[in-house]
């Protein structure tokens, strides 16, 4: 082992400007391959830490308008969802359903303070209605809230700094809406969201106890398929359209949004990308492995009268074969290794430019990553000097010692 390494490491040596620009392109073939392994992971990560992926498990649905006639009633009449579909939903799909909940959205209301004011719609939910926000002040509605039918509220940070000189210590402090004072007992802060909170029996008080409903929450369980969550969806649109009198195929009527399959959806995509990202970074390793066997194609050629001695006086096949290939292997192994030193800089680069976005989040270099690359290096090592071994078999002994 020890003279096949000098054998290597002096062929190698020998041609040093060749083996430079050989090696590079494999350095920058893996290079590119870390790289876009990176931001493909990046991007699964945002996705798999969005508010989206972790209340995946949820289907909504809003009131809409019928577009088909149903037992004598004409299309384009308003289709509401109440409070007893709820039980029914829950009744008939009980297999795959934990919970149905309620959310009462008003029209804009003011909502004012002795600094400012705002006009604004609010919504009456239940304490599943809090998701993924981050509570930064104080709390988020509870089932006390609930029972009582508390006039409290829950602010953004956004609202609450135009209703607050000190937007974070507004907890305890009141706010007027609709003649009455709300305390604020929760300060929270979301990407995107911006929206007020009460519990949702205040919200019934204040539409004088209607039954109607602005959305359903469907909380779901045992799913695992895109298929299942259609099937789901499809039974609840029947399940309403057989008790609120609509069909049940009329998706105008119920606006559906399936989180649940549309979260299978996005995964699915994840997935293609990653397969993209391995593509793009072996095609353009190729160029480097191709470089690799062609310099291999010429080491045979130089050393051809060096194989025929070695054949004339008793070498195996199997030790040619494994010189060759062990030589590239080291070759592309040498410089690959640079190549996972420069991507693991690069990802890093990265990480500080665009970690904390909403689109890149962690796409440094793991193990698992390190792995699958040095399992590549040796693979692509193996068959780019496969070729030039299997020429280095062909040469007859007596033949090479006429070579000069």
């Amino acid at each position: 082992m020890i003279d096949l390494s000098k054998e290597i490491w002096q062929t190698l040596k020998t041609n040093k400007l060749r083996t430079l620009l050989t090696g590079m392109s494999v350095a920058w073939g893996i290079f590119m391959l870390i790289m876009l392994l990176g931001m493909a992971k990046g991007v699964i990560n945002s996705f798999s830490s969005s508010d989206f992926a972790k209340s995946s498990n949820v289907i909504q649905l809003w009131p809409g308008k019928a577009a088909k006639a149903y037992h004598g009633l004409k299309e384009g009449r308003r289709v509401n969802l109440r409070e007893r579909n709820l039980a029914d939903i829950e009744r008939d799909n009980h297999a795959h359903v934990t919970e149905a909940a309620p959310e009462l959205s008003s029209s804009s209301m003011k909502i004012s303070t002795s600094k400012d004011y705002i006009t604004k719609n609010y919504s009456g939910v239940y304490p599943e209605a809090k998701e993924q926000k981050k509570m930064i002040r104080g709390r988020f509605i509870n089932e006390n809230d609930l029972e009582k039918q508390r006039k409290v509220m829950v602010l953004s940070l956004k609202t609450a700094a135009i209703l607050f000189d000190n937007p974070e210590e507004a907890i305890g402090k009141t706010v007027n809406m609709s003649g009455l004072s709300f305390t604020v007992v929760g300060i929270y802060e979301h990407r995107w969201q911006d929206r007020i909170y009460i519990p949702y029996t205040t919200a019934k008080a204040l539409t004088a106890y209607s039954d109607k409903l602005s959305t359903i929450r469907v909380t779901t369980k045992q799913l695992s398929t895109e298929q299942e969550a259609n099937d789901l969806e499809k039974d609840i649109r029947g399940t309403l359209g057989k008790v609120n009198r609509h069909a049940s195929d009329d998706e105008s009527a119920v606006w559906v949004w399936n989180r649940f399959a549309n979260y299978l959806s996005h995964q699915q995509g994840m997935r293609i990308l990653n397969i993209v990202m391995w593509v793009i970074g072996m095609l353009t390793l190729i160029t480097g492995i191709v470089g690799v066997s062609n310099i291999m194609f010429v080491s045979v050629r130089e050393r051809t009268h060096e194989i025929g001695i070695r054949r004339a006086i008793g070498a195996k096949p199997r030790s040619i074969l494994s010189q060759v290939i062990v030589e590239s292997v080291a070759l592309t192994t040498i410089f690959g290794y640079i190549g996972i030193i420069m991507g693991t800089v690069g990802t890093t680069i990265l990480d500080k430019m665009f970690g904390n976005t909403d689109f890149i989040k962690d796409p440094t270099v793991d193990i698992s990553i390190a792995l699958e690359v040095t399992a590549v290096l040796i693979v692509a090592g193996a068959l780019a000097g496969l070729f030039p071994a299997m020429r280095a078999l062909k040469i007859k002994p007596v033949e090479a010692l006429r070579t000069e």
